[in-house]
């Protein structure tokens, strides 16, 4: 009887810990999504501002984002450097990232 307690326990033990594993792996790919659609965003905003493709920098960084299920939180564009920050939700928490992309100084 005690070994079955025991064995119970261990397995519940398992359980606990394999869900909390999940859980963080899948936290660290979305805060790797969220870090892709910032690049993806910082890269069309550059490139509108430079003029290679029409339109405000800013709203084809918003577009680029939202394609992807996210939202852009701030976007700025100095010349023709832009810097813009993606966030989405993952397991009702905010998960935030920041790019920048222009040409090489």
């Amino acid at each position: 009887m005690a070994g079955s307690a025991l064995a119970a326990g261990a397995a519940g033990a398992a359980a606990v810990l394999m869900l909390g594993l999940a859980a963080s792996g899948a936290a660290a790919a979305e805060s790797q999504r969220i870090a892709g659609v910032a690049d993806a965003s910082a890269l069309a905003a550059a490139d509108a501002a430079s003029g290679a493709v029409p339109g405000d920098p800013c709203a084809r960084a918003a577009e680029v984002a939202g394609a992807q299920g996210a939202t852009i939180t701030a976007c700025a564009v100095d010349g023709l450097i832009a810097t813009v920050t993606a966030s989405a939700r993952f397991a009702g928490l905010p998960v935030h990232a920041t790019a920048r992309a222009g040409p090489p100084p």
